[in-house]
């Protein structure tokens, strides 16, 4: 079941307002056709349950593209020191919903935070960089200069958790890699 709600195909909003479409059709071809016994509750459960799913539908902000690890990195992934990467991973690979980017609330409290162009985190990419695990992270982030990302550059891998380094590039004109490594080697 997480496999489906990670999937950049099925978002959690778009299964919520299905069922409650279908519940809603249903009660109403059974109101049309006088069955009390299910168009009452079809209708009264679907109804609620399709404006529920609209509105998470409304405000989702889908995972950033997951480029596919190599089956070396599963065993790496797992070791102990890599925990905060894991955790880091997982939390940027699912659906948000009332967020205008991922890593909101991280990029605010390091003042690489632009309210008008959030950084937008487009892609994720799991890395073996001399047998150490990596994440590396890009972002587009139009409202955001590179000087200020190079300027927090030794506080990002503090901040996403210990004994990590992080190194930031500019890939292309208004975007931005960070690459976290665990064990202090940025590579």
């Amino acid at each position: 079941m997480q496999a489906l709600f990670s999937s950049r195909l099925i978002s959690p909003g778009s299964l919520v307002t299905v069922v409650g479409a279908v519940l809603t059709v249903v009660g109403s071809v059974a109101y049309l056709n006088d069955n009390a016994n299910l168009s009452l509750p079809t209708i009264f459960y679907g109804i609620p349950i399709l404006l529920g799913g609209l509105a998470l539908k409304s405000s989702e902000l889908p995972p950033p593209l997951r480029l596919p690890p190599p089956q070396s990195l599963r065993e790496l992934r797992q070791q102990p020191e890599n925990l905060p990467l894991s955790r880091l991973l997982a939390d940027v690979s699912r659906w948000r919903y009332g967020q205008k980017a991922h890593l909101e609330s991280s990029l605010e409290a390091l003042k690489l935070w632009d309210e008008d162009a959030p950084p937008q985190l487009v892609r994720v990419e799991e890395r073996d960089e001399a047998n150490r695990y990596a994440l590396l992270l890009r972002f587009d982030c139009q409202g955001v200069p590179y000087p200020r990302w190079q300027a927090q550059e030794g506080r990002l891998g503090r901040f996403f958790g210990p004994a990590l380094r992080c190194s930031v590039s500019e890939p292309a004109p208004g975007q931005v890699e960070l690459k976290l490594c665990a064990d202090g080697e940025d590579g």
